[in-house]
């Protein structure tokens, strides 16, 4: 099974990486949308920062959970 595939099962068994995936795709655009932008303020700098590093904490969990399905249905 593929890793697309396994996201298709976790997304509709797993509430966790429902979520966890539904908040990562959310701060996609928002991290999108701030780098359109020409010129950003300093909080808004910081804000894309912690935003960049919300969205990188949520991918390292999605992938955990990717992991923990292929251990357990190797």
């Amino acid at each position: 099974m593929g890793e697309e595939e396994i996201v298709g099962v976790l997304d509709t068994e797993n509430e966790e990486f429902k979520g966890l995936h539904e908040e990562h795709r959310v701060l996609k655009a928002k991290l999108a949308e701030m780098k359109s932008k020409v010129h950003l303020t300093p909080e808004e700098e910081i804000e894309m920062k912690n935003t960049q590093k919300l969205k990188l904490t949520k991918k390292d969990r999605m992938a955990a959970l990717i992991n923990e399905y292929k251990k357990s249905h190797a």
